[in-house]
């Protein structure tokens, strides 16, 4: 008798899947209830209503709930009701705080259905950064918890136009709803709410350059910047995972990111939402994730660099061949540079048949390109039995595009997704208006990395600065349409392959008295070295004559013990040999040690390199203690 999937039914004899794929309409598909988001999960609702959507856990502790695609759309359909009830039609900019959850999904797909749009902010960034977001968008609906409700009642001019607030749960702050009544509301037109404008299917007309939501970029290196995505970015970029990574019908995916939830939703495959808090990732406990990867029998994971190597620790550490994890098949990083030591680990510990990718993308473009794990670590077979063996260097890699990264060429990032065309221009500060290809670089050359195609996001909500300086156009012969180009604000190169390499951000660059240096380039140098966990290259000083230092914190991991200060004189004087050896680092002089490094609340990868090199300045500026300045006549000794 085989036995099933408590997730999706699949057998247990070690037959592949069916790998149905999702059917997603062609670029240029607009309209009706396929052309739409929210039309693709009514689709499989009516497909396969007894099989699970969500998966998601209850509380602290190892227990599970399950959705439906059927009680899903029957939710969806009950708020979508509700919301037109409330005043939120066609169009009705909406903030959206709920926590990852069943209802969350719920929310997101009836705001669809209805044609309003959700608004989507980090809230990581900070209640002050947060608020900035809110009053930029000039939200006209509020839905979220008690507590949020409230930061909305104090910052009355931030939320001056919100008309309709929702309030999770059954008691309301203030005037407003609760979704609780809602659930209950009659068809519009029947209370205080607008008119319906609705299909007779319940869903709102849609076209494929229709609005979809508004997701604010985490503003790391800059001002956060209000994306405007359309229906037609959306189902693009859902078409190029599903061709870059096989992604189908059959998956069961283990969710870190609620957007990639949506995806899953749309192609109608099983999502479970991982047992983690979204604010801290990189201290999510690795027994329940494995738990859960599991006890679901998990196809596809996307998750952050920081993730990944907790997990990859993790199955590291546990008894040999104790977690083959045998139905994962695709496992999926991004959002922040992956280090290659993560990918070669998750290599050695994960199946055979399982597929390690790396993607480059931003919140404007997803994906921009794609690479594998065995064009990253080259020889990946012969590495693996070696370190089985015990003779290979665990956690360090050899061979591949990682090889390269060690010698200073930047992170090889693949090659650009189907329908995504990437270009290389001269590195400009200012705007560039128009792109003019007989000036864009050939392979080889570093310059800004451009992105055009149907998953580029066309604008930025009401920002027409912000268009200005990250938009520009290309005209084309014939009278053709003329194409726009997001421009990344990242640095990289093609090469001969037709491969990106990633080479880092443009405002980061150290801009010395004698050359630009680039952060990735000089950062995969001194990453080879088994002593260094991460490093990251800072500019102290005035752009054009700024001094650069080298900030690394310690793999103490490495040798089971804290650096001292003699093991750490050695290892600056061996950073500096190997900085010697390469051209993108000759030259680098001043390391400094750092316990740990600033990163991005949402990926916990992205380095705050503008605050440590704040704190670089502080420390080299630092007076020395009376007793330890050197005397008149002498030389003081640094690192």
């Amino acid at each position: 008798m085989r036995r099933t999937s408590p997730a999706t039914g699949r057998n247990d004899t070690g037959e592949e899947p069916s790998g149905q794929p999702a059917e997603l309409p062609g670029g240029h598909e607009t309209g009706g209830a396929t052309g739409s988001v929210p039309g693709w999960l009514e689709r499989n609702a009516r497909a396969f209503p007894d099989k699970p959507a969500v998966i998601h856990p209850l509380g602290r502790g190892s227990a599970y709930g399950t959705v439906t695609y059927g009680q899903l759309q029957a939710t969806v359909e009950q708020l979508a009701r509700g919301f037109e009830y409330a005043g939120i039609t066609r169009g009705t900019k909406t903030v959206l705080m709920a926590p990852p959850g069943p209802e969350l999904f719920a929310l997101v797909f009836a705001l669809f259905r209805v044609g309003a749009v959700p608004v989507v902010v980090d809230p990581g960034m900070g209640v002050r950064r947060m608020l900035d977001c809110y009053r930029a968008v000039g939200a006209e609906a509020f839905i979220g918890p008690p507590l949020a409700q409230l930061v909305r009642v104090l910052g009355r001019r931030t939320f001056a136009g919100v008309r309709v607030p929702i309030t999770l749960g059954r008691r309301r702050l203030g005037r407003g709803h609760t979704l609780a009544a809602l659930r209950a509301a009659p068809a519009a037109g029947r209370g205080t709410g607008a008119a319906s404008t609705s299909c007779p299917d319940g869903t709102a007309p849609t076209d494929g350059d229709d609005l979809l939501m508004i997701g604010f970029t985490t503003g790391s290196t800059g001002p956060a910047k209000g994306v405007e995505y359309t229906h037609r970015m959306a189902l693009s970029i859902a078409r190029q995972i599903e061709a870059v990574h096989g992604r189908t019908r059959d998956d069961v995916s283990l969710i870190t990111q609620p957007f990639y939830g949506v995806l899953d939703l749309v192609y109608g495959s099983t999502l479970v939402l991982a047992p983690l808090a979204p604010a801290r990732v990189a201290q999510a406990d690795p027994v329940l994730l494995v738990d859960a990867l599991e006890r679901f029998r998990v196809t596809t994971v996307f998750a952050s660099p920081a993730l990944l190597r907790n997990l990859a620790g993790h199955l590291t550490g546990a008894a040999r061949g104790r977690h083959p994890l045998p139905d994962l098949r695709c496992v999926v990083s991004g959002g922040a540079p992956v280090p290659d030591a993560v990918v070669a680990t998750l290599r050695r510990v994960l199946d055979e048949k399982a597929r390690i990718h790396v993607t480059y993308g931003a919140t404007e473009v997803l994906p921009i390109t794609s690479i594998e794990a065995a064009e990253i670590l080259g020889d990946r077979d012969r590495d693996r039995d070696r370190d089985r063996d015990g003779d290979g260097d665990s956690g360090r890699v050899r061979g591949g595009t990682a090889a390269r990264s060690a010698a200073g060429e930047g992170t090889c990032v693949g090659r650009p997704v189907p329908g995504t065309r990437v270009t290389i221009a001269p590195v400009t500060d200012g705007p560039l208006a128009r792109l003019d290809p007989a000036r864009t670089l050939p392979a080889g050359h570093i310059g800004e990395i451009l992105v055009q195609g149907d998953s580029v996001s066309g604008r930025y909500h009401n920002a027409p600065h912000c268009d200005a300086l990250h938009k520009a156009t290309e005209d084309r012969p014939g009278g053709e349409a003329p194409r726009l180009w997001h421009r990344t604000g990242d640095l990289g190169r093609l090469d001969d392959e037709g491969r990106l390499w990633f080479c880092g951000r443009a405002a980061q660059r150290v801009r010395t008295e004698f050359r630009d240096l680039h952060t990735v380039r000089c950062e995969g140098v001194f990453n080879a070295h088994p002593l260094v966990r991460r490093t990251a290259l800072v500019g102290i000083g005035r752009p054009g004559a700024q001094r650069p230092v080298v900030c690394v914190e310690v793999e103490t991991a490495a040798q089971g013990a804290a650096l001292d200060d003699s093991g750490w004189r050695r290892l600056v004087a061996e950073l500096r040999a190997m900085a010697d050896a390469h051209a993108a680092t000759t030259g680098l002089r001043e390391f400094v040690r750092h316990p740990g490094f600033p990163v991005d609340i949402r990926h916990n990868a992205k380095i705050g390199r503008e605050e440590l090199a704040r704190w670089a300045e502080r420390r080299q500026n630092r007076p020395a203690p009376l007793f330890s300045r050197p005397r008149p006549g002498t030389r003081g000794r640094t690192l």
